[in-house]
């Protein structure tokens, strides 16, 4: 069985236009998500959305991996080390 690792996901969608594909990502992933603060910041066009995340590195991984396929999204993660 993979080992769950803790971590937290930082994504920057530069372009408000694409929020609505980044929700629909972190919506079939809800089962790895344990907390999410989005902050919009309309006078750049900026949201900012970080992640609490709770799952194999395989899951963390696949989640990342298709939000920084989305045009206009940056993602960056920390995860905890494994024991």
């Amino acid at each position: 069985m993979d080992e769950r690792r803790l971590g937290v996901i930082g994504i920057v969608v530069e372009n408000r236009e694409f929020v609505s594909m980044v929700n629909q990502v972190l919506s079939e992933n809800a089962s790895i998500i344990i907390g999410r603060m989005g902050v919009p910041y309309k006078e750049k066009d900026v949201s900012v959305i970080s992640l609490i995340v709770d799952g194999t590195t395989d899951q963390i991984g696949a989640l990342t991996g298709k939000l920084g396929n989305i045009k206009n999204v940056t993602v960056k993660s920390a995860l905890n080390k494994s024991k």
